[in-house]
């Protein structure tokens, strides 16, 4: 196990406030909000970060997204689960997270081009940016996820 390595938030809390700032306008830009989830999820598992992952899967399941779509993410293009736009955004996702080997592939782009508006493209792209700066910025300083009594989803209330 590794042990955080400094309090970023309180070393820089600007640099931090204008990241928040970036994600408080993703969150209102007008991408449905699984979507957004979906697109986290997918560059944290590629970018390999827990703590991202934790949030992001509890988020996304608070949001109502299905345990088995979770659970197949890292396998979306063999599965039959997700939506023709949910499936150009996750491609350009992995085209953008891994854009030193893809270099972002024109048929990759033509695809999302299909699906999305000009508007929602750049928004989309901005989150892509978005998850993978906070990807590393959790990486880099060795963020921890909870863990215990405190680490799952609150149950939703019965009627």
């Amino acid at each position: 196990m590794v042990s955080p390595r400094m309090d970023y938030f309180a070393a820089a809390p600007d640099a931090i406030k204008a990241v928040r700032g970036v994600e408080a306008y993703i969150q209102q830009c007008g991408l449905e909000k699984s979507l957004i989830e979906l697109v986290k999820m997918r560059a944290s598992q590629i970018n390999g970060c827990a703590y991202c992952l934790d949030m992001h899967s509890k988020d996304a399941r608070r949001n109502g997204e299905t345990e088995q779509r979770l659970y197949l993410l890292n396998a979306w293009q063999e599965s039959p689960l997700y939506s023709p736009r949910e499936r150009a955004a996750l491609a350009w996702t992995e085209a953008l997270t891994l854009v030193a080997e893809t270099h972002a592939p024109d048929d990759v782009y033509a695809e999302v081009r299909a699906q999305f508006k000009d508007d929602e493209l750049v928004n989309l792209t901005m989150l892509i940016g978005l998850i993978n700066l906070w990807n590393r910025i959790a990486i880099g300083f060795r963020n921890q996820h909870p863990v215990g009594d405190h680490a799952e989803v609150p149950k939703a209330k019965r009627a």
